[in-house]
């Protein structure tokens, strides 16, 4: 088993528990967990890329040429 899918069985279980662990909402409480888990992973990979996206610019070379007063 997949640490994933893993991660996704125990907070379906943490959402059943916290439902008072009535039988017959299996599916419902599987797809919020795993809606939660991949929406937790998929916003810390968008972090990531963003931070490493961001790398500072090069500086044209007409802006580092100083303008003289007319």
């Amino acid at each position: 088993m997949s640490e994933l899918e893993q991660a996704i069985r125990e907070r379906a279980y943490q959402i059943w528990m916290e439902s008072g662990g009535q039988d017959g909402h299996a599916e419902r409480h599987w797809l919020e967990a795993q809606r939660e888990i991949l929406s937790a992973s998929l916003g810390a990979v968008a972090r990531v890329s963003k931070v490493s996206a961001e790398k500072p610019k090069a500086k044209s070379a007409s802006s580092r040429k100083k303008r003289r007063a007319a």
